[in-house]
């Protein structure tokens, strides 16, 4: 039991569901750490391409776990990592929501609102972190993280297929230049 993929996908993913409540790149640290040094479901370098493919297709970027599900057990995996990671935080989010703005205005309210925004930003950090570490860590891939993050802080509706546009043009570049 203890070798189950599926039951692995709900273990892992059931907690990271509450932490992705501000959005999924809140989770890419851990889901990274856990599906490729802890339980080595995917390489690193099959992390990188499963998180490439899950921010250029339309829909959620959470889709990187139902890729990851899908890259140990096919579309059952798949479906079982969805549950996982939208249940959870769902059930939370309406149990939260239905008492959060009878409180808006009073001290503690502001409070926690006031800091869960570093500890989102620090979680995006560290998933950022974690992908460029396992990717290589190189001067080029550097570049572009800063590069994309720069554009995105100048330009914030800016359109994410502009940026993958521009680092895949960025790296093809460097390629032909070798």
């Amino acid at each position: 039991m203890r070798d189950d993929p599926l039951l692995g996908l709900i273990v892992v993913l059931a907690p990271l569901s509450i932490a992705s409540i501000g959005g999924a790149s809140a989770i890419y640290a851990p889901l990274q750490y856990e599906a490729v040094e802890v339980r080595h479901w995917v390489t690193g370098a099959q992390c990188l391409d499963l998180f490439a493919i899950s921010r250029f297709i339309p829909g959620p970027s959470s889709i990187l776990g139902a890729l990851i599900g899908f890259n140990i057990a096919g579309l059952l995996g798949a479906l079982v990592a969805m549950v996982a990671l939208y249940l959870p935080s769902s059930a939370l989010c309406y149990a939260v929501g239905a008492v959060w703005d009878r409180h808006r205005g009073k001290p503690w309210h502001t409070a926690l609102e006031q800091g869960l925004a570093p500890i989102a930003a620090g979680l995006i950090m560290a998933g950022v972190l974690s992908l460029y570490r396992i990717s290589g860590g190189d001067m080029l891939t550097g570049a572009v993280i800063l590069g994309s993050a720069g554009a995105l802080a100048w330009k914030r509706k800016l359109h994410p297929f502009i940026l993958l546009a521009g680092g895949a043009i960025a790296f093809e570049l460097a390629w032909l230049v070798r």
